[in-house]
């Protein structure tokens, strides 16, 4: 029988409705109850396309054995870190003092009042290779509870009390310099991989959101060894088999320091966070092969993880048919089948294909043959183009991965802001709309009462929103209103920023809570900076207030913004290269910033011309705004400076501005271009 998940909206939480462990979803009555029964909480937190979230459901919570024994020793609750981020962040931060690591599935064993006494994160039915597995851990907690109770109840004081020391620590200082970038700059750069790209050995993550920082670096001090390192990386992970060849898009990390074999689940931010940092690779380079790249990952997202209303989906899963990587990987034998033996061969030849498999694992490469499609060049050129698309289509008649079909604001205001930059850079129309689409349904039903809701599934808008939603939907917003130049985005967002402001903003210290002030109340109210596979919402919220605040003249947001990064500067100054997204604002906030203005018809041929040129060119320390001929008035109650800016004989007009500070206007391309140097 089902059990009490079978009524949730998560993919995750439903893919464990039938097994017999009597899962209870995050609620009053699931703690109510294990007070009413004297027993812990187990706590298991996961998401819908984790491999070892598979791994250890099959082994253990599946198992008739191990559900009876858990459901004797505990209550047991289910929750989906992609919903509940601020359920998730408090014991992953547990999880990561406790033992000096962490991962999903994050495993907490809890007091009836939600306080941690143990934490982990995968473990085995049995016990082996010294690491205990759940028929032995839950008789043991369960033996400990019963005999030793005094000792867990100290446990659990110590723990949430060390918890709630570190979240309540002053971590205020004085505003940042350059000596920040420097200093983050100066880890990056004894971390880097000089041979295969990345930071670090295996597992190798992308870190997106370096790379943008680091060409920011450049871009400001001119060490070409920062350019360098994204361009080298950028190419490397293209190349490998962290890249999808045949679908397109990237997967999850590597587990490999050569970006050959991947952990396979594909996440909506991942492609988002790749076409930011391809496409401003493009624009620092002037490099065709990086828009490529970005209009690939544009293309595997548009086809497939965007609803039929334009929304974008969170992820495909790592597994298909109980095989980790079983929908990508390619035999010899079936190379062949499909193509015929002369592209077969030139495709073997081109991607370095091995007859025995290429998987670091020696075990599953002899075990299967089986090969991750990689290569030293671009794949899709010359007479590999029709390899691809027929393997394409030979692959689309396997089964599919699982695909978590939930709508989440956050991450679709990443990919909003990423296709509307693409949109711009690329003088891509279409990306626009994809955008505006998916900018629409967001605002239609994850907007309510002026407020963000978190998650979207089968008609249901649910949870309240988190700063992340805030920070990250605005994001997407001021590229659009870039992009666009439709001034409803640019109010949109500053409503916006004031409802996070009033019900989020830590306002003794600086820095935004993730969570509301009326948000259901959990052992603390984390407020952090520290960037991980996404970046900081503090970091992301402190870049679109100074955005703000030069896009509109309201010396307020950039004070916000300066407030923001003074409450965060000792964990900066500690460990600068872990808050790119915080200093990538810094960056822009320390300036030169210069405000852009282009008055025109955007029908016109200059007017055209002048922002193709504008939008190609990488000018991380400016804004843009686009006044069209005619404009009816809400731009410039929006943007009051504008009033005054019009088109000069006639043509195209560029006001270019440094600090609020007006040069001449000029009509001419190159001088708009030479007063915007430093930008």
């Amino acid at each position: 029988m089902p059990n009490l998940l079978a009524q949730s909206k998560s993919p995750y939480l439903l893919q464990h409705a039938t097994n017999p462990v009597d899962w209870w979803p995050w609620s009053a009555a699931a703690f109510n109850a294990a007070r009413e029964r004297d027993i812990p909480v187990f706590l298991s937190i996961g998401y819908a396309t984790c491999h070892w979230c598979h791994v250890m459901e099959h082994e253990s919570f599946e198992d008739p054995e191990i559900a009876a024994l858990m459901n004797a020793a505990f209550v047991n609750i289910k929750v989906d870190r992609e919903e509940r981020p601020d359920i998730d962040t408090i014991y992953m931060a547990v999880c990561q003092m406790m033992t000096g690591s962490g991962g999903w599935p994050l495993t907490a064993i809890l007091t009836p009042d939600k306080r941690p006494f143990f934490s982990g994160t995968y473990f085995p039915k049995q016990s082996r290779h010294g690491r205990i597995g759940m028929a032995d851990l839950v008789p043991r907690v369960q033996q400990i509870w019963r005999e030793r109770r005094h000792e867990v109840e100290q446990q659990a004081l110590q723990v949430t009390g060390a918890l709630i020391q570190n979240s309540t620590a002053n971590t205020s200082g004085e505003v940042p310099g350059t000596e920040a970038l420097d200093a983050a700059y100066g880890e990056l750069r004894s971390r880097y991989d000089k041979k295969r790209g990345g930071f670090g050995s295996a597992p190798k993550f992308p870190s997106p959101s370096v790379l943008r920082f680091l060409l920011r670096y450049w871009k400001r001090s001119g060490q070409k060894e920062a350019l360098l390192m994204v361009e080298h990386t950028l190419k490397q992970m293209r190349t490998g088999g962290i890249f999808d060849h045949i679908g397109y898009g990237f997967h999850r990390y590597s587990t490999d320091p050569d970006w050959l074999l991947p952990h396979f689940e594909k996440m909506l931010y991942d492609q988002a966070l790749h076409i930011l940092a391809y496409t401003e690779a493009y624009q620092a380079t002037g490099n065709d092969f990086y828009e490529k790249v970005a209009r690939e990952v544009i293309a595997y997202v548009l086809r497939d993880l965007t609803t039929e209303e334009g929304a974008f989906e969170c992820a495909s899963d790592a597994d298909s048919e109980g095989r980790e990587g079983k929908f990508y990987v390619w035999r010899i034998e079936e190379l062949h089948a499909v193509l015929g033996a002369s592209l077969a061969n030139d495709l073997v030849a081109a991607l370095n294909v091995q007859p025995g498999g290429n998987f670091v694992d020696e075990a599953t490469r002899k075990a299967t043959g089986e090969n991750i499609l990689h290569g030293s060049g671009p794949f899709a050129e010359g007479h590999l183009r029709a390899a691809r698309a027929r393997l394409f289509e030979h692959r689309e008649s396997r089964i599919h991965p699982f695909k978590d079909d939930k709508v989440l604001t956050d991450w679709n205001g990443l990919m909003i802001a990423a296709l509307a930059r693409a949109a711009r850079v690329f003088d891509a129309p279409e990306y626009l709309q994809a955008a505006r689409r998916a900018a629409t349904f967001v605002e239609e039903h994850l907007l309510r009462d002026g407020r963000l809701l978190h998650r979207w599934r089968n008609g249901e808008a649910a949870i309240m929103g988190m700063l992340e939603d805030y920070a990250y939907y605005v994001e997407g917003l001021l590229e659009l209103f870039e992009a666009g130049a439709e001034p409803r985005d640019l109010e949109l967002a500053q409503s916006l920023v004031a409802i996070c402001n009033e019900h989020h903003y830590d306002s003794p210290s600086g820095g935004y809570f993730l969570t509301a002030v009326d948000a259901e109340s959990l052992l603390v109210r984390s407020r952090q900076a520290i960037d991980g596979a996404l970046p900081s919402g503090n970091g992301v919220m402190m870049m679109n207030l100074v955005r703000l605040g030069h896009l509109t003249g309201n010396a307020e947001h950039l004070e916000r913004a300066l407030a923001l990064v003074a409450g965060f500067a000792r964990t900066v100054q500690a460990h600068p290269s872990g808050h790119v997204a915080i200093l990538s604002a810094l960056d822009l906030a320390l300036g030169p910033t210069y405000e852009v203005v282009v008055c025109g018809d955007r029908g016109a041929a200059d007017m055209q011309a002048m922002l193709n040129r504008l939008h190609s060119s990488y000018l991380p320390r400016a804004v843009i705004i686009v006044k069209q001929m005619g404009e009816t008035g809400a731009l410039r109650r929006l943007v009051p400076g504008v009033a005054s800016q019009r088109m000069v004989n006639g043509m195209a007009t560029a006001f270019v501005c440094r600090n609020f500070a007006c040069n001449l206007p000029t009509t001419s391309i190159e001088e708009m271009l030479s007063q915007l140097e430093h930008a």
